[in-house]
C-alpha cells in the first residue's frame, strides 16, 4: 500500500488542476449544452492528466541528482528513494501511452495537440529548460496547448482572446515560479536549475510586473469588447475584473511575503483568499454567461 501511494505522489495528481484550462473552450464556447462535447472535453482532460503525469515522472528521472539538493524537492519519491529508477520508468511508460491512446480516441486532432505537448516537455526536460526567458515561454505554450485541446482539439473554434488572456497568465505564472525559485534557493540555486544564473529578483520583478499588467488589460478589453457582449448576451462580465485583479495582486503578495509562487496548484488549495477569489470568479461567471 505504501509503494502504491508512494507512485502516486511520483505522479502529482495534486497538478491536474492545470489541466482545467481545457475547459475553457466549454465555458467561454457556450458548449456545455451538447452531452458529446462535454464528453470528449473530459476525455481530453483525464489524457492530459496521464501524459502530464508520465512528463513529471521523466522529469524527475532526468533532474534526479539535482532535486537531491533541493530543500523541498529532495523528499520526492525517487529523490529520497521510496520508488526505484525502473519502476518510475515503468510508470511514465504506461501512463504516457494510456493517455495517447485516450486522446486518439476523443480525437484525432487531440492526439496531435497531445504528441506535441509531449515532445515539447521532453525537449524542455533535457535541454530548453536551461534556456532564460524561452523556459518560461515553453511552460507557457504547454497551457496555451491545452486551451486548444479543449477548443481547437474537438471542434471548438478558440478565441483570440482567450488565447491572449490565457498567455498571459501562464507567463506571469511562469516568472513568479522563477522569483520564488530564487527566494526559496538562497544559498546555490545553480545547482538545482542552471538558468537561474541568468535572471535576478530585478529582472523577474519587473517581467511579473510587465505580464500581471499585460494580463489585467487583455481581460478587461475581453469582457468590453463587442463581440464578447454579443456572444455570452451580456455586458456585465466586466463586473468580474475585480476579482481577476484581486486573485492577481494576491498571488504577488504570496511571492514577496509568504515565499510562496513556486507552485500555483499547492498555493491556490493553500491560500483561503486566493482559493475564494477564484472560486468567486467562475461562480460569477457562470452566472452571467449561462
Amino acid at each position: 500500500m505504501k509503494k502504491i501511494f508512494e507512485l502516486l505522489r511520483l505522479m502529482r495528481p495534486y497538478q491536474w488542476v492545470k489541466n482545467a484550462f481545457i475547459f475553457t473552450g466549454l465555458l467561454f464556447g457556450h458548449a456545455w449544452h451538447d452531452p458529446q462535447l462535454v464528453a470528449q472535453v473530459i476525455i481530453v482532460f483525464l489524457a492530459f492528466c496521464l501524459v502530464s503525469s508520465a512528463i513529471y515522472t521523466f522529469n524527475d528521472i532526468i533532474d534526479l541528482e539535482q532535486d537531491k539538493q533541493h530543500p523541498k524537492k529532495c523528499l520526492r519519491p525517487l529523490a529520497c528513494g521510496s520508488v526505484t529508477m525502473p519502476a518510475a520508468v515503468m510508470l511514465a511508460a504506461l501512463l504516457g501511452g494510456l493517455g495517447l491512446m485516450l486522446a486518439y480516441s476523443a480525437a484525432p486532432k487531440v492526439l496531435v495537440i497531445l504528441i506535441g505537448y509531449a515532445l515539447m516537455n521532453i525537449a524542455y526536460s533535457l535541454w530548453l529548460k536551461h534556456v532564460v526567458i524561452l523556459d518560461v515561454f515553453i511552460i507557457a505554450t504547454g497551457f496555451m496547448l491545452r486551451i486548444l485541446a479543449g477548443t481547437l482539439g474537438v471542434g471548438i473554434p478558440p478565441s483570440q482572446w482567450l488565447l491572449l488572456c490565457g498567455l498571459m497568465v501562464t507567463l506571469f505564472l511562469g516568472f513568479t515560479k522563477r522569483r520564488a525559485e530564487i527566494i526559496a534557493l538562497t544559498d546555490d540555486k545553480t545547482a538545482h536549475r542552471k538558468v537561474l544564473e541568468h535572471y535576478s529578483p530585478v529582472l523577474l520583478d519587473k517581467m511579473i510586473g510587465i505580464t500581471a499588467a499585460g494580463l489585467i488589460m487583455s481581460y478587461s478589453l475581453y469582457t468590453m469588447n463587442p463581440d464578447t457582449i454579443r456572444i455570452h448576451n451580456t455586458p456585465n462580465l466586466i463586473y468580474t475584473v475585480p476579482f481577476m485583479m484581486y486573485g492577481v495582486f494576491r498571488y504577488i503578495y504570496l511571492l514577496h511575503h509568504q515565499s510562496r509562487g513556486g507552485d500555483p496548484s499547492h498555493d491556490l488549495v493553500r491560500d483561503p483568499h486566493l482559493f475564494a477569489v477564484v472560486v468567486a470568479w467562475l461562480l460569477a461567471t457562470i452566472l452571467l454567461i449561462a
